[in-house]
């Protein structure tokens, strides 16, 4: 059995990987992760209406002065011209057989709002409507931003991708919408050290492999109105920024890194120049997973595993034990820049 223990607050870190990353601009593949892109099932009829422009659309458009809505069937959110700021980000609710909201509009995040310690974005908008898909970008003096997503209901659906002329990281804040929260999987936590997969021979041994991967502690986004609803940060070539003031610590005798200093609503991330930030949804969020590959460059089809990896779910009330605490915190704000 596994429980909070705060003797434990010593032993912090952050999740991730450091790595360094150098100019020029060079985007990742659309939608990268350990836990792909959206199956199709869940993107039917789906499509952005962005700045007046529908699929098929692929050029340049005018930034407008404010924030300018992408809308979709199944998703949609805000951006800030000026630094590509995400806000308002939320499932539609529209009729879908993979529907994680019970029919309602669903929303997911408050902000994610990027750092760019001065620099602006000034260019003209680069914008592709192609399919369920969209990819929206900008740049300015030594900056660039790409947003890439897809109109769908479930699967990995949106990205932010900062890139810098001087390789440095990109401090990334996440703020969840009110009624979302962060939460400590109990159906991860129940199975801590098995090991699950299609190429297991067995539970306590493995052996490890692509698709064989010992169970960890994982963190999902829940609520209370949404038995299907899950959602996973995806992070890549990026690290999380611990907050001390945050927990509930756990701990376990496996010597697995441990769910540590994460707030309820909000989590901090440094993101490399070349790396991105994200979210899955649906099975893709609660997949046992090895964690994505270090890459910056056409990483998608090394990292497709679909259906060869276990999906342990999410309970349905979240349990209050389980939900991290408190929502937010200023700690952590104010930390030194992670290393490239």
């Amino acid at each position: 059995m596994y429980l909070p223990n705060p003797r434990h607050r010593a032993a912090r870190r952050a999740a991730g990987v450091l790595v360094a990353l150098t100019f020029p601009l060079v985007g990742l593949s659309a939608l990268t992760s350990p836990a792909h892109a959206a199956s199709s099932a869940g993107c039917e009829g789906g499509g952005f209406t962005v700045l007046g422009h529908v699929p098929d659309f692929s050029g340049t458009v005018p930034a407008p002065a404010g924030r300018f809505l992408v809308q979709g069937r199944y998703t949609q959110f805000e951006v800030d011209p000026t630094d590509f700021a995400v806000y308002n980000q939320a499932f539609t609710g529209a009729a879908n057989p993979l529907d994680q909201t019970g029919g309602r509009f669903t929303p997911i995040y408050a902000s994610k709002i990027p750092d760019h310690r001065g620099l602006s974005l000034t260019s003209p908008i680069s914008l592709s409507l192609s399919g369920t898909d969209i990819e929206i970008s900008r740049t300015g003096p030594g900056v660039s931003m790409k947003l890439s997503g897809k109109d769908c209901a479930n699967g990995g659906i949106f990205q932010m991708e900062p890139q810098r002329a001087d390789g440095t990281r990109t401090r990334i804040v996440h703020r969840l919408a009110e009624g979302a929260f962060y939460y400590d999987n109990p159906n991860f936590r129940a199975r801590l050290g098995q090991f699950l997969g299609a190429d297991c021979t067995s539970v306590q041994t493995g052996p490890p492999s692509k698709f064989c991967v010992r169970v960890t502690p994982r963190v999902n986004i829940g609520n209370d109105v949404s038995p299907r609803f899950a959602v996973r940060d995806s992070a890549q070539v990026a690290t999380r920024v611990p907050q001390r003031e945050c927990g509930p610590d756990f701990t376990n005798d496996l010597g697995l890194s441990e769910t540590k200093d994460h707030c309820g609503g909000m989590s901090i991330w440094d993101v490399a120049s070349g790396g991105r930030l994200g979210m899955v949804t649906g099975g893709d969020a609660t997949e046992v997973a090895n964690p994505p590959t270090v890459c910056t460059h056409q990483c998608q089809a090394q990292n497709q595993v679909r259906g060869r990896l276990a999906v342990l779910g999410s309970p349905f009330p979240v349990p209050a034990t389980s939900q991290l605490t408190p929502r937010t915190s200023l700690d952590g704000l104010l930390a030194p820049l992670s290393s490239p």
